[in-house]
């Protein structure tokens, strides 16, 4: 006997013999059939590829078994059927051909030979037929090139060819999708699309307080099903492959949810499917629920502090105000964990706090699960502003005047380096990122960060970032300090440090005193708050070496009339260290006046005269560069040209041919010239 794994091998089918067998009024369960040929039995089922379309369920009173390349009609081959499967046959019984079978552990033989008829030969030549074809689609599968071959195949014919997209939708002739009614004693203070025609904001309020909501389409049960059908269909058909090709992710995903909507839902009409696609992207490609809330642009922080508790904003009009999404246990641990996964981290009970970044720049700090939050999984989301801040938005906003920014502009054109201090979200790494566009453009930058949040637009730019360790002993980890170390042999002209808050601080002010010009950031409220977190544990920066350090800038979160906004509280010079005390003396040469709202300059800059003497500049031209900057600033601002590529092309110009710039600003012709020169 062989197994019937040898079924398909070509000597064995050579061995096969057709054999037709009956058995009088006695019904035989088909997959009962054992083959045998003239040279030996193979036992097991019926070959896929020569089986009879009758069901295996189903009883056949003149039933044939045919077996492939045979021996002649009338040989001495048998068929045997053994019991189990019918009402009759308890077990195997041998009997001979119309007897009864008696014992349950016999098998019962049953002579063939007889004349085939005319369509159980037909039946043959189309088995034999598909047994051809399927050999020959076995010979391309011997190989893994074969494999691939055939794969590539199916997915040329199948697959890429015909891109579907979806039938126009028009709200006149299709309805609206979404269905929305302002709350009785609510009024709409302001509406608008986040995701047209799918998803828009409405802020309401009542006499106590604003509400944002996400209206997002509805569905009815039949669209709800589909949806669940369709999404389970696409989890086990796509790939990392395809969400993550040049292709477009999102005609990757459209064309693969109408082919299988075509092939199972045609009755859809057009807003159910653009409804079904709108949530399958959504979950696919974008946030879940949040999705709208990524998407909306005036939003800074998204805050969800536990299950079946709303989820907080901070919006850039209307402040903190709380939304109509809340998550359950489960679908806020799943969203958790999906967060940290796009994001490149891993999230789990025995490792629950995450600090990460996500494809977009937006920085996600999550726990998982009640033990380090006992209220249950949390995520706060800093959202990364897709144009990026530059100095005239700076300007726009109030948070530094033009003076101030001139000053920034020419102190780090000359290698000035200065510390950014201030609470949290006072803007610290905003103002980092927007006058790092007055680093000339060539200069090498190394940066170093725990988490992803410096964005600059030079190319001569490494951005290093800290890696956790893969063990519980520390093996494999990279700290600041480790990255800060290695970037002082990769000869950079210009070093940023996120945030100091240990003993990198030491070797960033070593690479000071060794003539490296740096930027960093640090929690700090004030000037002596920050001297004293650097003169202290865990930093320990000595007092000598603070006064390698040239200006420190102290960014607030503050109100003017009613309305939060950022402002750059004081900027100070230090100016070294005093003889007699031994204390760092320091220079404050612009403070904000909060009553009016507007910036005072203190006295002389002892920067801009060190800048001076370096440069071998007389007064005279000392004040000629800082106005030819204060004027380039200001033209910008008043012309709305704040975009990073034009400023930095315009910084880049100024540091060139500082002349043809200013023949422009005097003639208008500004904006002209960066059309022609990007």
């Amino acid at each position: 006997m062989v197994s019937k794994d040898e079924v398909f091998s070509e000597e064995t089918i050579e061995g096969f013999q057709e054999v037709e067998a009956e058995k009088g009024d006695k019904k035989v369960p088909i997959e009962h059939i054992i083959y045998q040929s003239s040279e030996q039995q193979i036992q097991g089922d019926i070959p896929p590829a020569v089986a009879s379309p009758v069901s295996k369920a189903e009883e056949l009173t003149d039933f044939d078994a045919k077996v492939l390349k045979g021996g002649a009609e009338g040989s001495s081959s048998s068929v045997f059927a053994i019991g189990g499967g019918g009402p009759e046959f308890g077990g195997k019984k041998e009997v001979e051909a119309g007897s009864e079978m008696e014992r349950p552990d016999q098998v019962a033989e049953i002579p063939v030979g007889k004349k085939k008829r005319p369509e159980q030969k037909e039946r043959g030549q189309k088995k034999k037929k598909l047994l051809n074809n399927f050999q020959g689609f076995l010979s391309e599968l011997k190989n893994i090139e074969g494999v691939q071959g055939k794969i590539n195949f199916i997915k040329t014919k199948y697959l890429d060819n015909d891109l579907r997209s979806l039938p126009p939708y028009d709200p006149e002739l299709d309805g609206s999708l979404l269905e929305y009614g302002i709350p009785e004693g609510f009024t709409e203070v302001e509406r608008y699309w986040v995701d047209e025609p799918y998803a828009f904001i409405s802020v309401i309020e009542n006499r106590e307080m604003k509400y944002y909501n996400l209206v997002e389409p509805t569905l009815t049960a039949y669209e709800k099903t589909v949806l669940e059908k369709v999404r389970d269909n696409l989890e086990d058909t796509l790939t990392q492959e395809d969400m993550s090709s040049e292709t477009d992710m999102n005609a990757i995903l459209i064309n693969r949810a109408l082919r299988l909507l075509e092939q199972y839902y045609e009755t859809l009409d057009v807003p159910s499917l653009h409804k079904v696609v709108y949530f399958l992207r959504r979950n696919f490609i974008g946030y879940e629920r949040i999705n709208g809330l990524v998407l909306d642009p005036d939003i800074e922080d998204i805050s969800c502090s536990g299950i079946n508790i709303p989820v907080y904003l901070y919006h850039r009009v209307h402040n903190n105000i709380v939304t109509n999404i809340s998550f359950g246990e489960k679908e806020l641990d799943s969203l958790v964990v999906k967060l940290c996964q796009r994001s490149g981290k891993h999230i789990s009970i025995g490792e629950p706090i995450v600090d990460a970044t996500l494809p977009d720049g937006s920085r996600i700090q999550a726990t998982l699960g009640k033990e380090v939050t006992t209220r249950g999984s949390s995520f706060t989301i800093r959202k990364f502003k897709g144009d990026p801040i530059t100095p005239i938005d700076l300007i726009n906003y109030q948070t530094c005047s033009v003076e101030m920014m001139a000053y920034y502009w020419l102190a780090i054109e000359n290698g000035i380096s200065v510390l950014l201090a201030g609470g949290t979200a006072s803007g610290k790494t905003s103002l980092m990122n927007a006058i790092s566009l007055f680093i000339p453009i060539l200069s090498k930058i190394v940066s170093i960060e725990d988490t992803r949040e410096i964005m600059l637009h030079h190319e001569n730019w490494i951005a290093g970032a800290t890696r956790r360790s893969f063990t519980v002993g520390g093996t494999g980890e990279v700290s600041m300090y480790e990255l800060l170390k290695a970037a002082l042999r990769q000869r950079p002209e210009y070093i940023i440090v996120g945030e100091v808050r240990g003993k990198e601080a030491l070797t960033l002010f070593q690479a000071m005193s060794t003539g490296h010009t740096t930027y960093s950031t640090m929690h700090a409220s004030d000037v002596q708050t920050v001297v004293n977190r650097l003169e202290n544990e865990p930093i320990n920066v000595p007092h000598v070496m603070m006064q390698a350090l040239g200006v420190i800038s102290i960014q607030m979160q503050t109100y003017v009339d009613e309305v939060r906004v950022r402002r750059t509280r004081t900027i100070v010079e230090i100016t070294g260290l005093d003889a007699r005390t031994g204390s760092l003396r320091i220079n404050e040469l612009y403070k904000w006046d909060p009553l009016n709202d507007v910036f005072k300059r203190a006295g002389d800059s002892y920067v801009l005269n060190e800048i001076m003497r370096a440069r071998g500049w007389t007064q005279q031209k000392l004040m000629g560069e800082f106005k030819n900057r204060e004027q380039i600033l200001a033209y910008m601002a008043v012309k709305q040209i704040r975009d990073y590529v034009s400023i930095s092309l315009i910084v880049h110009l100024f540091s060139t041919n500082p002349g043809l710039v200013m023949e422009s600003i005097e003639n208008g012709t500004l904006e002209d010239l960066i059309l022609h020169r990007a």
